[in-house]
């Protein structure tokens, strides 16, 4: 309920400095709540005339908390629309959208003696494995 509300206040900030102060407010053509139920199930969909729309629903996750899935989505100034879906769960919030910046490739090969270090270093945890060692002395 509160990551909905908090990701409706992000989209809202987003536009709203998009938005001329001169213009009238934006209706809601939809918006719809199921608060949390005796498993704490819920939802919410909200659409906006300007085409701002928004969907998350969730319930509570095994060790306690939230477990949701959602997406939003706004109109751009050229036309395209942004879109965003994520997971939020045990494995923390996961989003999705081509919108989100991308690392770059890595600039260069890795050297062939950073390789064979690691090869010899995972060929030396084998062997102290395999001999019983737990520490090095």
């Amino acid at each position: 309920m509160i990551k909905s509300v908090l990701v409706a206040m992000l989209v809202a900030g987003i536009m709203a400095d998009k938005m001329p102060l001169d213009k009238p407010p934006v209706a809601i053509i939809h918006s719809e709540q199921h608060y949390p139920d005796e498993t704490g199930a819920h939802s919410f969909d909200f659409e906006a005339e300007n085409g701002i729309k928004m969907h998350v629903s969730g319930s509570l996750g095994e060790n306690g908390g939230e477990n949701s899935i959602g997406h939003w989505s706004y109109p751009l100034e050229d036309g395209r629309t942004a879109y965003l879906k994520f997971v939020a769960d045990e494995n923390g919030y996961q989003p999705e959208s081509d919108m989100l910046p991308v690392a770059p490739e890595f600039p260069h090969p890795i050297p062939q003696f950073v390789l064979d270090q690691i090869a010899f270093a995972e060929a030396e945890r084998e062997r102290q494995a395999r001999e019983g060692i737990t520490s090095v002395e």
